[in-house]
């Protein structure tokens, strides 16, 4: 829970007594690959930290087809803050791309610390614009070719590669798994 407590404390005075008081709320649960920890359709109720793994924003085409929007490594703050604050179901899902140990809030919880915790909201909305532009700002420019496209990825996430299957980046990058293997062949 140490990185929790890095990563919370650079977003404002946080004190060691307001870690202790989150953590005390916090459970730390475990999420084995391919589950979700919040779905399509549903209100999101929960925020998380993502203490070990990798999780991945995706939503559905119609034909069925995944398209990942994000990947959020441990680290990082994964929730859909808009529909979490106004209480209406999301249109994408959080899956774990591999298992995962994460610390999750409850809303009212994470609502609470308003209330008790002194710079909590400043703390709180700088987290969230770190947490959209995670999952904003990694996007592929489809514009670009294939292989600058997977380039950009290994710049953006580096490490990724050898922990997330190819059939997520593929996805990620809007290519066909047999594009992606023919790009990673003439990279090496």
């Amino acid at each position: 829970m140490e990185s929790w407590s890095v990563f919370i404390q650079q977003f404002g005075r946080i004190t060691d007594d307001d870690i202790s008081l989150m953590n005390e709320k916090a459970k730390i649960v475990s999420l084995s690959k391919g589950n979700y920890f919040s779905e399509a359709g549903r209100v999101p109720t929960r925020v998380c930290f993502v203490l070990e793994g990798v999780l991945r924003g995706v939503y559905y085409t119609s034909d069925g087809l995944p398209v990942t929007r994000c990947f959020i490594p441990e680290g990082n703050l994964a929730v859909d803050y808009m529909n979490f604050e106004r209480a209406s179901p999301s249109t994408e899902y959080l899956a774990a791309c591999t298992d995962c140990t994460l610390l999750i809030f409850s809303k009212s919880d994470w609502l609470a610390f308003s209330d008790l915790i002194a710079n909590w909201d400043t703390a709180k909305n700088k987290m969230v614009q770190s947490c959209m532009h995670l999952k904003s700002r990694k996007g592929p420019v489809i514009s670009q070719n294939a292989t600058n496209r997977y380039l950009e990825f290994m710049q953006n996430y580096p490490g990724l590669i050898n922990r997330v299957s190819l059939a997520d980046i593929a996805s990620y990058l809007g290519i066909t798994l047999p594009s992606l293997s023919r790009i990673r062949k003439n990279i090496r």
